[in-house]
């Protein structure tokens, strides 16, 4: 069974409880992190504990909700072995997946309906990673990360 940790800023409290609905409801184990009071609460800090769980392996993937979805995708890719990636649509979500194997999704709680968010969310918690042609990428990837030139 999938185990995904899904957090939010104050802006997104409303979308992470829907999506962990979804979820729960989709046979998903799901952790929602953070306070989910809509107390004012800083993106950064949310995204480090989503990340954390996700390279721990406490996590196979993790959701993070801001107005925007950019300030939570920028913070989770500070970290090492996270692939974040921004949605707005269920053609995004698929690709960030089939394509770049993202591991977090980033979802904006101003701009997304609630609709379209779990449109965005299904679509992108059944696409699989393609691998293939795709992988010699995700590995330059990898070589960024670590301070390498990706040419190897």
């Amino acid at each position: 069974m999938t185990n995904v940790a899904i957090g939010s800023d104050h802006r997104g409290t409303a979308v992470a409880q829907a999506i962990e609905c979804q979820l729960r409801m989709d046979g998903f184990n799901v952790q929602l992190l953070g306070d989910t009071s809509g107390v004012p609460t800083d993106y950064p800090d949310i995204a480090w504990k989503v990340s954390q769980e996700i390279v721990a392996k406490r996590a196979d993937r993790g959701i993070l909700i801001c107005g925007t979805g950019i300030g939570m995708a920028i913070a989770a890719n500070k970290v090492a072995g996270i692939r974040a990636a921004l949605a707005l649509d269920e053609l995004s979500a698929q690709l960030s997946r089939s394509h770049n194997d993202a591991n977090v999704l980033c979802l904006s709680a101003d701009l997304l309906g609630q609709t379209l968010v779990k449109r965005i969310v299904a679509v992108w918690m059944r696409t699989n990673y393609d691998a293939g042609r795709h992988a010699r990428r995700l590995a330059k990837i990898t070589r960024i990360e670590m301070g390498e030139d990706p040419k190897g």
